[in-house]
């Protein structure tokens, strides 16, 4: 049995999970687990000087869950499969068989443990123009309070990508503003080379 976790990063809005929802549809025997998944209870997360929820961190996450979901797949991929609910015709019992996780969040590069286990990195990016609109679309709960894009999510941003690419190598950045089917072109061809040669794994 082979193994491949494509990790799918990048700032808020900037196309992640469309990006990963799309490769899961192409590449059999694959599933995603989300980051955003993951969140610590609003009431633990803790606020900055300036009455900011600090969501933008490792530290809202629960990490060590996401990390034992990550286990729970590399330990036996085709059971947590059937486990997510993917129909059993995707899955074969042939020991040449790849299996694929793909990785999805804003901060999984920054996650040094998870960072490690990847054997495809992509990072989608966007003008922060562009990031602060889209942002200002979407329905968060709780809801983003006024001054919060400039105020928290973008410094930390900057924060976490100089921080990221002081630590992580092997990521491929990706232009956020190109089509979906572009992207995921790219991208598809990129992960189905990698998996015409995998790494095997015990």
């Amino acid at each position: 049995m082979k193994k491949l976790i494509v990790g799918v990063g990048g700032m808020t809005n900037g196309g992640k999970s469309t990006l990963s929802r799309s490769l899961k549809e192409k590449i059999p025997n694959s599933v995603i687990i989300a980051q955003d998944s993951f969140f610590k209870d609003d009431s633990v997360v803790p606020v900055d000087g300036n009455g900011f929820k600090q969501f933008d961190t490792l530290d809202a996450l629960h990490m060590d869950a996401m990390m034992s979901q990550v286990d729970a797949w590399r330990r036996d991929p085709q059971a947590f499969l059937k486990e997510a609910g993917q129909t059993a015709k995707r899955v074969t019992s042939s020991a040449n068989h790849v299996f694929v996780l793909i990785v999805e969040g804003f901060l999984i590069f920054n996650h040094r443990p998870l960072n490690q286990l990847m054997n495809k990195r992509y990072f989608l990016e966007i003008p922060y123009d562009i990031c602060k609109k889209r942002r200002s679309l979407r329905v968060y709960k709780p809801p983003d309070p006024p001054g919060y894009f400039d105020g928290h999510v973008w410094p930390m941003y900057l924060r976490n990508r100089q921080e990221m690419e002081s630590t992580a190598t092997g990521i491929l950045f990706l232009d956020g503003l190109k089509s979906k089917e572009e992207l995921l072109a790219a991208v598809y061809q990129d992960v189905s080379q990698e998996i015409n040669t995998p790494r095997e794994e015990d």
